[in-house]
């Protein structure tokens, strides 16, 4: 895919969240919630952006996902950011991208972070874009990639227009 790789996803979406509650702590406590998503594309071809609002999880936390093409490699950069604390950064602040592309319909996407003064790597994977219910899920490794502890999954439903 290529700079259109994302555009199943514009548009007004109902997302079910799973979240683990504690990331990398051998944790199987989850929390689950509803979440409203709007994305858009931005000028030019460049990429796209969504806001995140999850009222009856957090009230008032509002998050954002920027995603940036670069025509010259083939590769997609995904930043988030949002009005809190996410639990891995103080507000206000992009976080490092997850960089990556759709293969066989599938997205991969990794990069470099810190959780709690440690080095990590995280991975985005989306799946299921052409069924109209798009799958995302965030994983974590504190071992350099050897093993995963998937911590995240969004289930996407479009709102009625």
């Amino acid at each position: 895919m290529d700079a259109n790789a994302f555009d199943f996803l514009l548009g007004d979406w109902k997302v079910g969240n799973r979240r683990l509650l504690r990331r990398l702590q051998a944790c199987n406590e989850w929390e689950t919630f509803d979440a409203l998503q709007t994305n858009r594309r931005l000028p030019g071809g460049i990429g796209n952006y969504d806001d995140f609002v999850a009222a009856t999880w957090r009230p008032g936390y509002v998050g954002l996902s920027l995603r940036l093409f670069n025509p010259q490699t083939g590769l997609w950069s995904i930043h988030w950011l949002d009005n809190m604390n996410g639990g891995m950064h103080a507000s206000g602040l992009l976080l490092p991208p997850v960089v990556g592309r759709f293969e066989n319909g599938v997205g991969v996407f990794e990069g470099d972070d810190e959780l709690d003064g440690r080095p990590i790597r995280v991975r985005y994977t989306w799946s299921d874009v052409a069924t109209g219910r798009p799958r995302w899920e965030q994983a974590m490794s504190g071992d350099g990639g050897r093993t995963w502890e998937m911590n995240w999954s969004m289930l996407f439903e479009a709102c009625a227009r």
